[in-house]
């Protein structure tokens, strides 16, 4: 992937893009791509979002980004984009990949080789004492170890790691501690490890920000491994992801009368390596280890420029699109299809249901109805 290394206007811009209501990874990219930086997309997305029938949208002001920046900064952390050399390279690989990251601690460990180790909260004493000595054995490999600093199997993952590498993904602001009884390896891990999260300073974590945060705690890693996990729980959400980044998944088998091991069992008979010790892991990654991650294949963008189609044909799209929207996700390839049209055409209308908060993504390259 090409990098380049923002100057402060240009992160500036870069942080309002990403922060920018309606705007995710794959919204992102595709701004990017058609207007060819992030402040031109800026200027933008405004008129994009009242063509696709939305009000004003949220885009944070200047030097409210700045004071965040420099707050980050007096902290000891940085952002990083995800066009720079130092963004993880799992992460890079993904399509589409998180505009930045709000880091804190030892960013050079963002370069090494990751697996993630998750788990249930309510863990049971065994569990809690396996992950440790997968994480423990891992880590005496080389590996780092990602997790996601929630009690139970993360924090032990977390504990046995902190002289070999470990990196913490939050739900909220990489200030904010949750849970509050994880602040002693909250500060431990800003000491020895790195802290990572897609969220601003100060913000709180929500329901809905912890599957963004599964998506980067796979995104970073070769594999994840699950050690307990009910059916339904955060932690198959991250193997869910895992499987949609072609990541491998590895599950620690229990017993069948233990609620927590229902989804690590349901993950083996779903094709889930079963493993018992950390050499299980390593066999599997060991020809893996060194190698870049596979990036997509990411054609041209046919929206790139301001005047790829005309606008009495996206007004004959955007009537089309409308009707033929609805409840249950569509592929944009087959919406191609059906509408004989030049891809950016839809791809354009697309854009601008999106930015208008009426249009929602799915595993796929799907969409339908907000």
């Amino acid at each position: 992937m090409p990098t380049h290394h923002l100057n402060e206007t240009e992160r500036r811009a870069w942080l309002r893009l990403a922060r920018t209501s309606h705007v995710g990874p794959v919204t992102f990219a595709n701004l990017l791509s058609r207007f060819g930086s992030a402040a031109a997309a800026l200027a933008e997305v405004p008129q994009l979002a009242r063509r696709g029938g939305g009000r004003e949208l949220f885009i944070p002001a200047e030097d409210a980004i700045a004071r965040e920046l420099d707050r980050l900064a007096k902290m000891g952390g940085r952002m990083i984009a995800s066009c720079e050399a130092e963004f993880p390279h799992g992460l890079a690989a993904l399509d589409a990949p998180p505009p930045c990251l709000m880091v804190l601690g030892h960013t050079a460990l963002l370069q090494k080789e990751m697996v993630a180790i998750v788990g249930a909260r309510n863990a049971s004493a065994l569990g809690r004492k396996l992950a440790a000595r997968l994480s423990a054995d891992l880590g005496a490999a080389g590996l780092i170890i990602a997790s996601g600093l929630a009690r139970g199997i993360d924090a032990a993952a977390h504990e046995a790691t902190l002289s070999t590498g470990t990196c913490a993904v939050v739900a909220g602001g990489v200030d904010i501690v949750y849970p509050p009884e994880n602040q002693s390896l909250y500060d431990a891990i800003c000491k020895e490890g790195v802290i990572v999260s897609e969220m601003a300073l100060g913000q709180a974590p929500q329901a809905r920000h912890f599957p963004r945060r599964n998506r980067i705690i796979s995104g970073l890693s070769r594999g994840v491994v699950v050690v307990e996990a009910a059916i339904g729980s955060g932690s198959l959400i991250t193997a869910n992801y895992a499987l949609e980044q072609g990541r491998e998944i590895f599950a620690v088998p229990g017993s069948p009368l233990d609620p927590r091991a229902k989804g690590a069992n349901r993950l083996i008979r779903q094709g889930a390596t079963l493993i018992e010790s950390a050499e299980d892991i390593l066999n599997v990654l060991h020809p893996m280890l060194g190698h870049s991650f596979a990036e997509p294949e990411r054609p041209p963008n046919p929206t790139r420029g301001p005047a790829a189609v005309a606008e009495v044909e996206l007004a004959r799209l955007r009537t089309f699109v409308e009707e033929a929207l609805g409840p249950a996700p569509i592929a944009v390839d087959e919406l191609i299809r059906m509408a004989g049209a030049h891809p950016a055409g839809i791809l354009t209308v697309i854009l601008e249901l999106e930015l208008a908060g009426r249009l929602a993504r799915h595993p796929g390259n799907s969409v339908s109805w907000a």
